[in-house]
């Protein structure tokens, strides 16, 4: 079995077969999926999601890109959602600097309102960082997010980062990008971090695992994420989907 920890089935780019995604993902041995809302739309599409499927969790926040169009309306709105049991996390939140929708400042203000979210809530916190290593990791250190911990989300990061964030009480999560051919860092991680601190994950649709590299993602392939982990490491693939499946359960309390 296999769990997909990071999937965005409330993606209009599923709109037209969303059952059939689903049945593949259950075919493919993926018992569960957590579901990512990042802005209102996405947060009451993942909440329906997990209301209708007893296999589906959800993580809630607000996305970095979008930090300039949140409100303290929204942030509270979140709160009052995250007392439903199958609200698992709260994100997926960090900074962006690929982007330049919202000013950095914004997005770290916003950053920060959701680590303390976190901590108030006792959930963990899922990060999205993309060309913002150094900001991401002196604010989760400022706000001493160790205290709830998290994941970092599709991680593309070097080892030696892998292991900070491990330090600060993190998992490594790893998507389709550790399949590509010319993917360095992500197969350096798998190769190097134990592999009891990893997660695998599609954040589909994006990011389809080689060879679907280009096409619309689903959960159905993550066992391609968890088959190269493998390959690195030199492990069966069943070892992978067990040790990542417990890692999960265990990190989100799912057998709670």
């Amino acid at each position: 079995m296999y769990i997909d920890t990071h999937v965005h089935l409330n993606a209009d780019q599923y709109d037209e077969d969303l059952q059939e995604v689903i049945d593949r993902a259950l075919e493919a041995k993926v018992s569960k999926m957590v579901v990512i809302g990042f802005d209102r739309k996405t947060i009451e599409r993942a909440m329906k999601l997990a209301k209708d499927y007893s296999f589906i969790y959800t993580v809630i926040g607000w996305h970095p890109v979008d930090a300039i169009d949140c409100t303290e309306k929204d942030l509270q709105w979140i709160e009052e959602l995250a007392a439903n049991d199958k609200v698992i996390g709260i994100g997926e939140t960090g900074l962006d600097y690929y982007w330049d929708k919202s000013p950095k400042d914004i997005q770290q203000t916003l950053f920060r309102k959701q680590i303390r979210l976190a901590q108030k809530l006792k959930l963990p916190i899922i990060i999205h960082n993309r060309e913002a290593t150094e900001d991401v990791l002196r604010i989760l250190k400022e706000e001493e997010a160790h205290l709830t911990g998290g994941i970092m989300h599709c991680f593309g990061g070097s080892v030696e980062t892998a292991k900070q964030c491990i330090d600060m009480n993190f998992m490594i999560s790893l998507g389709g990008p550790v399949t590509f051919k010319n993917a360095k860092k992500p197969k350096e991680v798998a190769t190097e971090i134990p592999l009891e601190y990893l997660l695998i994950e599609t954040d589909a649709p994006y990011l389809a695992p080689h060879p679907h590299r280009g096409k619309r993602n689903e959960p159905s392939l993550v066992p391609l994420v968890a088959e190269e982990i493998a390959r690195l490491k030199g492990l069966t693939v069943e070892e992978v989907a067990i040790a990542t499946t417990q890692n999960a359960e265990k990190f989100f309390r799912l057998n709670d």
